[in-house]
């Protein structure tokens, strides 16, 4: 438990920043999963759409300093590959 004055807040600090990042990492999350299902269930048109919310939700999500930027990065560029991999049903 902190003692000192400053230490107390750092810890209050930490308690929201870390709800924060949390709140980031599961909507990133949740939005990688909304991709990989349209990619298993084989919708292109919808593994689109997905993939550009994915990629827009994944960078605020670097860009706020909860993952790193590079991490960022290649998660969209794997998920980016595994949509274009998909081979059109016509």
């Amino acid at each position: 438990m902190a003692n000192h004055k400053s230490a107390e807040k750092r810890n209050r600090q930490a308690l929201l920043s870390r709800a924060r990042n949390r709140i980031n990492k599961s909507q990133m999350k949740t939005e990688l999963r909304k991709v990989n299902e349209a990619i298993i269930a084989g919708s292109e048109d919808d593994a689109k759409s997905a993939l550009q919310v994915a990629i827009s939700v994944i960078a605020r999500t670097a860009s706020k300093g909860t993952i790193h930027k590079k991490n960022a990065s290649r998660k969209i560029s794997r998920l980016t590959k595994r949509v274009n991999r998909m081979e059109p049903l016509a």
